[in-house]
Parts: structure tokens; sequence; C-alpha cells
């Protein structure tokens, strides 16, 4: 009698440790598969990118010839970060801020970011989470910027005449950025992918890489170091936030207009 009842109070004692941390291990994996997170030692949200395939490049045709061929592309999943890195998660992860507009204040997105600094930043930022954050590669980062792989010329909208709602550049931004996440977001609820500052991403840049790029998850590593950026910035025209255009730089480059995007492998 007295063995039994010391197993049935060592089996309730056993339901009562493994029961709550049952429900807080599919309390996490619930709120990353509901398709976002936030990185508690950062404050950085991410959204959660679906994957797929689609025509990546030039589809308008009112673009540079180093967005063409245009080709279908497939990538997979991965998670993205749903604004620009901040002046304020800077100085949390390097302990100062490197920006220009520093008066903007810690929701502006850092900038004079080179892409050098920005791999020190995510080396840092890796050790301080645990996790394995990265650069986007640029197909990741055009599927994304267009909703998903949509056919769209900016980042959540094709019409010229919409670009502000979305957008800060050259027209509407008086010479400055602003803090992020006051315009539309894209249709995958990502913010100033179009506009605001450039973003690097992982890969090399060559004016002909569409020629030769593999069709799943591709990334240009062949030869050069000068570095891909995307998106445009404050102080360019509409042509360079659309979401098809190319931009490079060598990996020292810094300006009042560069910042960086983060993403992650799920």
């Amino acid at each position: 009698m007295k063995t039994h009842v010391r197993y049935l109070l060592g089996l309730m004692l056993a339901m009562c440790i493994t029961i709550p941390v049952t429900h807080a291990a599919a309390a996490e994996k619930s709120s990353l598969a509901g398709g976002s997170y936030t990185d508690p030692a950062t404050g950085m949200e991410f959204v959660l990118v679906k994957g797929g395939c689609y025509q990546m490049g030039d589809t308008f045709g009112d673009g540079y010839q180093n967005e063409k061929p245009v080709h279908e592309v497939c990538v997979d999943d991965f998670y993205i970060g749903k604004f620009e890195v901040t002046q304020g998660q800077w100085k949390t992860v390097q302990g100062d801020n490197p920006s220009y507009f520093s008066n903007c204040g810690d929701n502006c997105p850092v900038e004079q970011v080179s892409w050098d600094d920005a791999q020190k930043f995510i080396r840092r930022m890796n050790r301080l989470t645990g996790k394995t954050y990265r650069l986007l590669t640029e197909a990741e980062w055009e599927y994304a910027a267009r909703s998903g792989g949509k056919n769209e010329k900016y980042a959540g909208t094709s019409n010229d005449s919409e670009l502000g709602d979305y957008a800060w550049y050259n027209d509407n931004s008086g010479k400055q950025t602003h803090p992020v996440g006051q315009k539309r977001p894209n249709g995958l609820g990502i913010y100033d992918m179009s506009g605001n500052v450039w973003e690097w991403v992982q890969d090399i840049y060559s004016e002909t890489a569409y020629s030769s790029q593999s069709r799943t998850n591709p990334i240009y590593t062949g030869s050069g170091t000068r570095r891909v950026r995307r998106g445009g910035g404050w102080i360019r025209d509409p042509g360079s936030v659309r979401a098809a255009n190319r931009n490079d730089g060598a990996p020292d480059y810094r300006s009042s207009g560069q910042g960086i995007r983060l993403g992650r492998t799920p």
C-alpha cells in the first residue's frame, strides 16, 4: 500500500513539474509559428516570411541593365527585421552611435554603417542573444520587399502616386532620416524597405550576377569586393527606391543614408 502511495505521489509530482515546461515550449513554438517574434535582448521585431518562387529583376521594364535578365528565383522561409536597425538598438549592442542624424532619436535608423561594421554588429549581437542573425541575401531582400514576390514596383505598391505613403525619399524626406515605421508597411507588414536608408545585403556585387544566378536560394559569391545595397534612401529619387533597384558600395563605405536590416534562418 505504501509503495502504491509513493508511486502516485511521484507521478503527481512529475506531472506538476513537466506540464508547465511543456506549456512554455508550446507557447514559444506558437509565437514563432504565428509569423513574428521580438528578440528579448534588443527589442528587435522579426517577421516570418514564407518561402516561394518569383520573378526577380526589372519586371516593369524601367530599370537598369544590372537588373536583367528577369529570372525565376526560389527562396526558403526566413525571418526579416520588421524595421531597419535603429540607433537605440545599435547602442544596445555596440555601445556607440555612428549616425550623422543622431538627434533624430533612438527610433530612427542607424546610419553611417559600412558592410564591415554590419558584420561586427552581427557577431556581437549573436554573442549577446545566443542566436544566429545575419544579413539577408539579395534574393531574400527583393522577395520580402515585394510582399512575398508579388509584381510590385516599390515595397508595398506599384502606383507612383502612392509612393509617398510607403517611403521616405527625396520628395518628402526634408533631407533627413525619419523614425522607422511611420509610413505604410508592405503586404508582409514590413516597413521602410523602400527609402529612409539603404540596406546592406550579404551578396558580393556583380553587374552580371543575374546571368549566372542559381534558381534556389541564390547568393553571389564570385570575384569582387564590393557589396550589394538595396532600398534607396531619404536622398534618392523614385527610381532608386524601386524594389528591383540594385546598388553597390565598398565594404568600408559609410554615409548618412546607409543602414542595415537583419535576417535569420528559422
